[in-house]
C-alpha cells in the first residue's frame, strides 16, 4: 500500500533540515541539493512542495519563529494572565524566566540563537529574508514591552518608568547577551548571563530613591 504523504509534515520535514544545515555549517550552505541530502529525499521532491531555494529557507525561517513563540507564549500567558494569582517575589522570578527563554543558556535556545543570528545578519544583504528578521525582531520587543506594562501595573516598577526607553534598553541587554553567547561560547557563562538579567531586572524594580546616592 503506498505511503502517505502529509503535505505540511513534509514541508514541516523540510524546513527541519534547513535549519539543521544551517545551525551547522551556515545559510551559504543551504542549497537544494544539500537540503535534499539532509531531508533523505529526492530533489524533485522538494521542489514538488517549494519553488525555490528561498521559498525553502523562507518556509524555515517562519518555523523557527513558531518555534521560539510556541515556548516563549507558554511562559508570557501564565505570567501575564491577570486572573492568575502570583505573588510579587514569584511574578519577578516570573519574569526572570520569562525572558531568559531568549537567551542560549542550554542547547535548543543555543540552537536557536546561533539560526537567528545566521538568519538576521543574512537578511542585511538578502532583501526576501527582511520580513523573517524583522518579525523576530519586533516580537522580541512586543514581549519585552508587555512585560514591562504588566510590571508597571501591578506595581513591580516605578509608574514613571519609560516604557519605549525600557524596552528598547532591555532588548539591547538579551540581544547583546545572546550575541557574545554565540560568538564567544567561553566568554560569558549561562549563569553569568542570568546574574546579568537579574541585576537589570532588580534595578528596573527600584523607585529613584531607593538607589544609592539618591
Amino acid at each position: 500500500m503506498p505511503k502517505v504523504v502529509i503535505p505540511e509534515t513534509r514541508r514541516q520535514d523540510v524546513a527541519r533540515a534547513v535549519l539543521r544545515i544551517v545551525g551547522r555549517d551556515g545559510l551559504e550552505h543551504a542549497s537544494l541539493r544539500n537540503i535534499a541530502d539532509e531531508a533523505g529525499l529526492a530533489i524533485g521532491s522538494v521542489r514538488h512542495y517549494f519553488d525555490s531555494r528561498t521559498e525553502v529557507v523562507i518556509f524555515a525561517m517562519e518555523e523557527l519563529c513558531a518555534r521560539i513563540g510556541e515556548r516563549v507564549n507558554g511562559h508570557a500567558e501564565r505570567l501575564l494572565n491577570p486572573a492568575a494569582p502570583t505573588a510579587r517575589l514569584d511574578r519577578r522570578a516570573a519574569v526572570e524566566a520569562l525572558l531568559a527563554e531568549l537567551l542560549p543558556l542550554d542547547a535548543v535556545r543555543r540552537e536557536e540563537a546561533v539560526l537567528w543570528l545566521a538568519f538576521t545578519t543574512a537578511a542585511r544583504t538578502h532583501p526576501e529574508l527582511r520580513p523573517g528578521a524583522a518579525l523576530l525582531h519586533e516580537s522580541t520587543r512586543r514581549l519585552i514591552a508587555r512585560v514591562l506594562e504588566e510590571a508597571r501595573r501591578a506595581g513591580g516598577v516605578p509608574a514613571d518608568l519609560d516604557l519605549g526607553l525600557e524596552t528598547e534598553r532591555l532588548a539591547a541587554l538579551l540581544d547583546g547577551l545572546a550575541l557574545g553567547m554565540v560568538l564567544h561560547p567561553d566568554g560569558v557563562a549561562p549563569k553569568n548571563a542570568l546574574l546579568i538579567l537579574r541585576r537589570h531586572l532588580r534595578d528596573l524594580a527600584e523607585r529613584p530613591g531607593d538607589r544609592p546616592g539618591s
